[in-house]
């Protein structure tokens, strides 16, 4: 696509499949964790390895969002200038409680590297601290580029008329697609456990 590349930086659990929605309806090819499951069993898995593997996929890419993209943001600004970045966030208790109830305990080492635990059990207040350090980074760094970064609150929905007009894209849609109801994200886990993440 002629347009600039967008990168959704808001953790996950922050609506970022709603947001891949929108991303898609406007026909970007858009990366998400997927790209990076097959790393989540490795023991000596490092950052670095995570980088340069998201860089070498966005460059073939037009979006990207969850996990590990959002830590990425200073990366990817400085390897794609001209990007844009989307940034939902939610209420840190219903982010922390959503966390919980996806992820638990379950083996993780991009979970490992990001806040140093697999799963956030056991581990609430260090998972809440990444995740509010994170979202006071991101807007710190955005400050003062209105034009490339937009925060959404996933509270006051990810809705095709926030998104779109920031992106200087056609309205695909209207209001806030609703992609990942926790049944769907239930069966979705289920499957990839079940079958290995082989598409």
């Amino acid at each position: 696509m002629t347009q600039p590349k967008v990168f959704g930086v808001g953790f996950q659990k922050t609506g970022t499949t709603s947001l891949g929605t929108i991303f898609s309806k406007l026909g970007y090819d858009v990366l998400s964790y997927s790209a990076f499951r097959h790393l989540a069993d490795r023991d000596d898995l490092s950052w670095d390895e995570v980088t340069a593997l998201a860089l070498e996929l966005a460059a073939g890419a037009d979006a990207a969002k969850d996990t590990p993209w959002p830590l990425l943001y200073k990366e990817l600004d400085a390897a794609f200038p001209g990007s844009k970045f989307i940034h939902v966030t939610r209420d840190t208790s219903a982010w922390l409680n959503s966390a919980v109830n996806d992820f638990q305990s379950h083996p993780n080492a991009i979970h490992r590297l990001i806040y140093g635990s697999d799963g956030p059990v056991g581990h609430e207040e260090v998972w809440t601290a990444r995740y509010e350090a994170h979202n006071a980074e991101v807007a710190a760094y955005f400050a003062d580029r209105p034009d490339d970064y937009l925060h959404l609150r996933l509270e006051d929905g990810v809705t095709y008329e926030k998104v779109c007009p920031f992106l200087g894209a056609p309205l695909v849609g209207t209001g806030a697609p609703k992609a990942n109801t926790r049944g769907k994200k239930k069966l979705k886990m289920l499957w990839w456990r079940l079958f290995g993440g082989q598409d």
